[in-house]
């Protein structure tokens, strides 16, 4: 049975990293001539999507568990308003202001995980009841824009480049430009290592796949499952608020709508990535191809020029639908097997 498992989120990881190749090849065969083969247009998936990567991170974990987060992207908000409104109106420093977001993240992930385990209230409704509060408290943080312009530390953050010397092209001046990716990217991968090798090498990651798998197994196995429960909410909204803060590095601003929707882009890519609605089968690797995929279609998408931004969520509700069936046809097969 553990071996049934194992081989179908192998081979749900496979086909994803297959499509975003497949993908990513037929975008740069179709607009070349747009610059999709240059390695600047991979970078800018990666810079684009980098809060949502950290975010994809964490709600991995918690379907897992075979919960769920609605809450991610209004937490996100909050996050990029305070540290907007934080640095520009309260005059606070930057690194005091996000050691503050994380913190911000851990007790709002610590009242929605104590809720959903020790509560028993479906994490559904508890993570809707976040993201009303979360979106409500942005705007009355602050009802417009506010952008980030007098911190000399976050502006350094946010235009550091890691310049590579290879792959560099030459722009109509005739300078050499080399490809970069931000601080932002390097954050978001250094989430996806840590919460790779936590969930495959720590007693705290095979819990989150036990409990998703049978929750009752898992107990009488003696796993303390609100804990873990508990901790695996408090860990997606830390991460969620690492995400908020390399969100707002590249936005540089605070807004009430600020990442509408994130959270069903989480979902969405964390599902194409191979990891269960119903728990217990997943990988964070997958997740972030998933991710990628969907950055990949955003990319190509803006690249056609003629097609509206619509058409990426289209696209991506498609395949969300392809990777549902095939969680589906899984999940029949592992029940013929018992």
């Amino acid at each position: 049975m553990k071996k049934s498992k194992i081989s179908s989120n192998n081979l749900l990881l496979l086909i994803t990293i297959v499509l975003f190749f497949v993908m990513y090849l037929a975008g740069c065969g179709v607009y070349a001539s747009k610059g999709f083969t240059k390695a600047q247009n991979f970078m800018n998936i990666l810079i684009n999507n980098a809060g949502l990567i950290c975010v994809t991170a964490g709600m991995t974990c918690v379907m897992l568990t075979g919960g769920i987060d609605i809450s991610v992207g209004s937490l996100i908000a909050m996050d990029c308003m305070i540290l907007a409104v934080g640095i520009e109106r309260w005059h606070w420093s930057s690194p005091v202001l996000m050691l503050f977001i994380l913190v911000i993240g851990i007790v709002f992930g610590f009242v929605q995980g104590f809720c959903i385990a020790y509560l028993d209230i479906q994490p559904f409704i508890v993570t809707m009841a976040g993201l009303f509060f979360a979106r409500g408290m942005t705007a009355v943080i602050c009802k417009e824009q506010v952008s980030i312009v007098s911190d000399k530390i976050f502006t350094a953050l946010s235009n550091f480049k890691i310049q590579f010397p290879f792959g560099g092209t030459i722009n109509k001046k005739g300078v050499l430009v080399l490809p970069y990716i931000r601080i932002t990217v390097i954050v978001a991968l250094i989430v996806v290592v840590a919460i790779y090798l936590m969930l495959k090498y720590t007693k705290f990651g095979r819990s989150i796949y036990a409990i998703g798998g049978n929750q009752q197994s898992a107990t009488l196995m003696g796993l303390d499952v609100k804990k873990t429960k508990l901790k695996t909410y408090m860990l997606s909204s830390f991460l969620t608020s690492i995400g908020g803060i390399c969100f707002c590095l590249n936005t540089m601003a605070g807004t009430t709508t600020q990442a509408t929707g994130l959270e069903m882009d989480a979902i969405s890519s964390a599902v194409i990535g191979g990891t269960l609605l119903t728990g217990g089968v997943g990988n964070v690797i997958g997740s972030l191809f998933g991710v990628l995929i969907n950055g990949t279609i955003s990319a190509l998408v803006k690249a056609n020029g003629k097609l509206i931004s619509s058409w990426a969520n289209i696209v991506t509700a498609i395949l969300l639908c392809f990777f549902i069936i095939l969680q589906s046809i899984f999940a029949k097969i592992k029940e013929s097997k018992k």
